[in-house]
């Protein structure tokens, strides 16, 4: 497999051994991997969790279709969160790296503030306080704000490593042109800004997806929600969560691989 032109920069090329010792590594990986996954199938046999009593309603259209709601509730706070963290992350940087003290220490102080505590501490906030003052919250956005908040957080730490990565020497030709900084950040730092950072961003997707799990907390109807009602009615926990996570792992490895493409596109774009 040809190298690309970054990892040509950062990696040597490998020589027959390295490969051969890479090839011994993936095998030995594959194999434990199987007798993994053998050994749990034989386990779920010892213990009855592959009788026909706990597997036979995945045959009923209406189970898959309670599943289906849940993954798109999921999905709807996943987009949600996704969207007011991609703007609220780039106002918090802006505050991070402004020149002007005090906007910069309290952007600096929201950032770790939200960095620093629990999502689900967020959302037993969200859900507690504001009826209490007698306002009616959603359960969408008694999940959506604390995930988002979270990550707004991360993304703007994101951002603000996209800026420190733009070379010194961009920046200042575009201030020799005559630009003012709010030109030279709009034209040429925070395009370069947004190509470099675009993979961390749709990566932090990931995290955003297994954050909407604790819509459990406001009986929000996700895909976890779904699932524990399911186990209620038919009595069978190992069966339902082993589909959910293999569910979330392929909505998340869908994340991961729209990551490595859009990274791909954007080097081959740029001549990276």
């Amino acid at each position: 497999m040809a190298m690309s032109r970054t990892e040509a920069a950062l990696f040597e090329t490998t020589g027959p051994k390295a490969r051969r010792r890479i090839m011994c590594g993936t095998i030995i990986s594959i194999v434990a991997l199987i007798a993994l996954g053998v050994w749990i199938v034989y386990r779920f046999y010892t213990k009855g969790q592959l009788e026909p009593q706990y597997w036979y309603f995945f045959s009923q259209l209406n189970v898959w279709e309670f599943i289906g709601a849940g993954l798109v509730g999921t999905i709807r706070a996943a987009i949600g969160s996704g969207i007011i963290s991609l703007i609220m992350g780039l106002v918090l940087m802006f505050g991070r790296i402004s020149k002007i003290a005090p906007v910069r220490w309290l952007a600096t102080t929201i950032i770790e503030f939200l960095r620093g505590t629990p999502t689900l501490l967020f959302i037993y906030f969200m859900f507690l306080v504001p009826a209490q003052l007698g306002l009616h919250i959603s359960t969408y956005w008694m999940v959506v704000i604390p995930t988002s908040a979270y990550a707004s957080a991360v993304l703007a730490e994101v951002y603000r490593s996209g800026v420190a990565a733009v070379p010194f020497g961009q920046k200042e030709a575009g201030l020799s042109l005559g630009f003012t900084r709010a030109q030279n950040f709009r034209y040429i730092i925070l395009p370069q800004t947004m190509r470099i950072v675009t993979p961390a961003l749709v990566a932090q997707l990931v995290v955003v997806v297994k954050d909407t799990t604790f819509g459990y907390v406001v009986t929000y109807p996700e895909l976890m929600v779904n699932a524990k009602v399911i186990i209620a009615n038919f009595d069978s926990l190992v069966p339902v969560y082993l589909v959910v996570s293999i569910i979330y792992v392929l909505v998340n490895y869908a994340i991961s691989k729209c990551a490595n493409w859009l990274s791909h596109r954007q080097n081959v774009k740029f001549g990276v």
